[in-house]
């Protein structure tokens, strides 16, 4: 690889989020735009250093990060958790052959969940839906709580058509993290999928979700549905904005955990995914 220009450790920029972006092809509605403040000089200290680095990526400067890494490993060498986050700035930045190669040299030893999480992400945002389900079951047996790691299981499922098996990973997550947007939204997608729609209007109201998230939902919904060709209309166009949402009817929501609307949109989530 071409090495990248060193470069004083500063950050005198603001960094701007762009809202509605996707993390390896899975829609991420709970990030919103937002501004950080100019950090102050980083200091000699490698924790803090990576920990900026990891803000950095959570803000979605992930060019900016990969001259970050080259500078950080300059100054203080390589490690296992510097490589990691190379290799989900390349993955973001559609490099996808050279973040590849990097999860796989981490498959083994302490990132191996996030780095079977990125190989996962990465079969998914080109298709490979079945590998991606395989890759991610190996994340949730090193992590079996992490929420994120059990939306993406579930909506790889979806994605591959096994609408049965994605429901118990994006019940555990929603259960795990009542306030989780990403996976609310899934499991609502998961309801919508049944042929509940009745169950899925009943997750988004409680979860107060915006109405672009559902109708974000709904799309998803349509487009998984034709590409199976099991839409009931499949020759009908996709509904522009996917309408209004109707009030959700009142019948029990089937296969939605007990307890669970109660909890939806409660200010004291029960858990926080690792990022």
């Amino acid at each position: 690889m071409i090495a990248r220009q060193t470069t004083t450790v500063f950050i005198a920029c603001f960094l701007l989020c762009a809202c509605g972006r996707t993390l390896g092809g899975y829609p991420r509605h709970d990030l919103q735009p937002s501004v950080a403040a100019p950090a102050a000089p980083v200091s000699s200290d490698r924790t803090m250093y990576l920990g900026l680095i990891r803000k950095m990526q959570q803000q979605g400067a992930y060019y900016a990060s990969l001259a970050h890494i080259d500078a950080f490993r300059l100054r203080f060498g390589d490690s296992p958790a510097l490589r990691r986050l190379e290799a989900d700035a390349l993955r973001e930045t559609g490099q996808r052959v050279a973040a590849q190669s990097i999860y796989r040299g981490l498959t083994e030893g302490t990132e191996a969940a996030a780095a079977w999480h990125g190989l996962g992400l990465i079969a998914a945002t080109e298709g490979r839906y079945a590998e991606a389900v395989q890759d991610l079951l190996k994340v949730v047996q090193l992590e079996p709580a992490n929420v994120a790691y059990l939306s993406d299981l579930g909506y790889a499922r979806l994605c591959s058509g096994d609408i049965a098996g994605a429901h118990e990973p994006l019940a555990e997550a929603t259960e795990l993290d009542p306030a989780n947007v990403q996976a609310v939204s899934n499991l609502a997608l998961w309801a919508t999928l049944s042929g509940n729609e009745s169950g899925a209007e009943q997750i988004m109201q409680r979860a107060d979700l915006p109405q672009a998230t559902r109708d974000a939902v709904r799309r998803s919904a349509w487009q998984l549905r034709a590409r199976s060709g099991s839409a009931a209309n499949a020759g009908s166009p996709e509904p522009a904005g996917a309408g209004v949402a109707s009030r959700a009817a009142t019948r029990p929501a089937a296969g939605i955990p007990g307890g669970l609307l109660d909890r939806l949109g409660s200010s004291t989530p029960a858990y926080k995914a690792r990022p």
